[in-house]
């Protein structure tokens, strides 16, 4: 068999993109499939705060908040910051003050001279906790158990500011809903296997954990207080180091999410994500560009390799069977990891989808106007 010098061109770019893409997979994901899961410790060390911001959310918040003010806990509150709501949220949590010692509401008023942001509410949210570790989460998510907090507490080793957790997004039947676990899936995939590898670029805010001190010490969001998103991963992205930080992915310390239900709001979701990735830090955008660009090629160089001879294009099948191969040696240990067992049988439709997806929502949001969102 002779190739010529342009398939020999394409194969090599496609052998390129593979030992790109395996880099990400054999050394650095692995690290996550490989790591022990840590039990859930049984006595609570020092206690806590939990920030939930809320802004109408009166139906998550009925639904939902009952679940976090009774967690498994001796020594803990929970302040919810009612940022300007009108949908009976006020009245709502007026009343679970009455019932729960623990719940400390912080009310935010309406305020022409300037537009109060979901990070603005944060840091009322923080100021207001009476104690140093701070876990957050939202107020459309519910723990998976009543261990969650056991489990996001202080490590033991006081050097650690930073605890990194893990929030799926619930099931629902439609494609949409399919993507969004799968992305979010692989979003997981790729800060906790770089946090355990000594490089964490982000956290959730759905949940994660910092001190109230690291807060304070770096001027809480003022380096970034302009951006309308990033109150987590911006913060976890300036502040995070491979000394400072842990992760924690029990599946009793999961917490789960309400996800989008449309594409329009999904889009809107992913352009704001994009948005605070530009301001992440160099080496950190290098890497996440590398890993979507060297995706996104492969796949793209495999369908050029149709249009050359059939020896190419066997060679080229031969090598996208290769990476499915170790890839679905991986990654389904992962879904399972993550709660995520279901898409197993899904992954390769899901994986091209995604990337493709993504690819074309990061050139849509080069455009079109920058407007601020709560949230």
């Amino acid at each position: 068999m002779i190739l010529t010098i342009p398939e020999i061109s394409i194969l090599s770019a496609l052998l390129l993109c593979l030992l790109i893409q395996l880099y990400y997979v054999l050394f650095v994901h692995l690290k996550l499939a490989r790591v022990r899961v840590e039990e859930i410790p049984e006595i609570a060390k020092s206690p806590l705060s939990v920030i939930i911001c809320a802004r109408n959310e009166i139906a998550n918040l009925e639904k939902y908040l009952p679940s976090i003010l009774n967690q498994n806990y001796p020594d803990f509150d929970v302040v919810v910051v009612n940022d300007r709501s009108w949908d009976g949220t006020e009245e709502f949590l007026e009343q679970l003050e009455k019932q729960y010692d623990r719940l400390k509401v912080v009310k935010i008023l309406d305020n022409d001279k300037f537009i109060a942001g979901k990070k603005f509410a944060v840091t009322m949210g923080i100021k207001a906790a009476k104690h140093d570790w701070l876990v957050f989460t939202d107020a459309d998510c519910i723990p998976e158990s009543d261990n969650w907090l056991m489990d996001m507490q202080q490590p033991a080793d006081e050097n650690v500011e930073i605890v990194l957790g893990f929030s799926p997004y619930l099931k629902k039947r439609s494609l949409l809903n399919a993507l969004i676990r799968f992305e979010t899936f692989f979003t997981a995939v790729n800060y906790l296997s770089f946090a355990l590898k000594g490089m964490p670029y982000m956290g959730v805010g759905r949940n994660m954990a910092y001190k109230k001190s690291l807060f304070f010490k770096n001027k809480g969001f003022a380096a970034h207080m302009h951006i309308p998103s990033g109150d987590d991963d911006l913060f976890v992205n300036a502040h995070a180091n491979k000394y400072n930080t842990e992760i924690r992915i029990n599946k009793e310390s999961h917490v789960w999410s309400e996800p989008n239900s449309n594409w329009a709001g999904y889009l809107r979701q992913k352009k704001r994500h994009f948005g605070a990735g530009k301001f992440y830090k160099a080496k950190h955008k290098f890497i996440l560009s590398l890993q979507i660009i060297a995706q996104f090629l492969f796949y793209a160089v495999f369908a050029g390799c149709m249009f050359f001879s059939n020896e190419t294009l066997y060679i080229a099948t031969g090598i996208l069977g290769f990476s499915i191969l170790i890839r679905s040696l991986i990654y389904p240990k992962l879904l399972n990891r993550l709660n995520y067992r279901d898409l197993r049988w899904w992954f390769p439709i899901l994986d091209i989808l995604l990337f493709f997806f993504l690819t074309l929502n990061g050139l849509l949001s080069m455009f079109g106007k920058k407007k601020v969102n709560w949230k």
